[in-house]
């Protein structure tokens, strides 16, 4: 009779309890697992304890090999039952790569880390409270290319905080800012300041609210976005993208063409004196 009673219940509930039921069932179910290769520096390390703490519905696995197949990082997706990874894979103790990837079937996207600033770092004078979901704001540009379409809901999916998250505290006082600059992706997280700077009370009808820049920043350059998770037939490659070796070799090729160009002038010059020897001077044994 209960089991009758129950499934009464279930069939003839209110439209509005079933809506709300599914949007509670629907907005938990972004979660990310966050991993770095070993190898990474402090200040890498660092830049992934910040965006943790900007990430409450994150769960962190310790590090994997580098050079192990990547296909586990969707094995441990599955343990901690996440939909997203966020892999940091760092590359002669200099390099920082992020994979983001949709975990089991994908897609997946590689970018290459740029010109990284951490909080402690930076000092900056805006704060937040931890656990807080952000606004993300993306600039035009992402909806003027289908792979850029793609990137945003990639993001969208990974940095969003869903409502009713672990950890997650029900309310808005940051903003993370995506900008598409020469082809890369700058990232930027501002605090929402509702109170006036200079009296610091409340905000008055027509006052809007400020922004002020807590931290961190880093630019993503995009390599490559794959069909599956960690692989697959390539949808998109980046024609601008170039890798830091090459950058490095160009560095090296300069500076041993200048070294080469010095030693050629000396050779040249030492040439010149042998062909163009001094007279000899008639009254330099005088005083002999």
């Amino acid at each position: 009779m209960a089991t009758l009673y129950k499934t009464a219940q279930t069939e003839f509930r209110d439209v509005d309890d079933v809506l709300d039921e599914r949007e509670r069932r629907s907005s938990i179910k972004q979660r990310v697992l966050m991993v770095a290769s070993r190898g990474v520096t402090f200040w890498q390390r660092h830049l992934m304890n910040d965006l943790e703490a900007l990430m409450p519905h994150s769960r962190k696995e310790a590090k994997v090999e580098s050079k192990q197949d990547m296909g586990v990082l969707n094995e441990l997706a599955e343990i901690h039952n996440c939909n997203n990874v966020f892999y940091m894979e760092a590359r002669k103790h200099q390099d920082l790569y992020l994979w983001i990837s949709r975990a089991p079937s994908g897609p997946s996207v590689k970018f290459l880390i740029q010109n990284i600033h951490t909080m402690d770092e930076l000092k900056m004078t805006g704060n937040c409270l931890k656990g807080s979901r952000p606004i993300l704001s993306f600039d035009a540009t992402f909806d003027s290319e289908p792979y850029l379409q793609l990137l945003k809901e990639m993001l969208t999916q990974t940095f969003g905080v869903p409502k009713g998250a672990r950890r997650s505290k029900p309310f808005f006082d940051h903003v993370l800012t995506f900008s598409v600059v020469d082809g890369r992706i700058w990232f930027r997280n501002y605090q929402i300041v509702e109170r006036d700077a200079e009296t610091g009370g409340e905000l008055t009808r027509n006052a809007k609210p400020t922004l002020v820049e807590i931290g961190p920043r880093f630019v993503l350059n995009p390599i490559r976005i794959f069909e599956g998770s960690f692989g697959g037939p390539t949808l998109y490659e980046n024609p601008r993208y170039i890798s830091p070796n090459a950058v490095r070799a160009a560095i090296r090729t300069q500076r041993s063409a200048k070294y080469a160009s010095r030693t050629a002038a000396a050779a040249e010059r030492d040439a010149r004196v042998q062909a163009n020897p001094l007279p000899v001077d008639p009254l330099k044994d005088v005083f002999d």
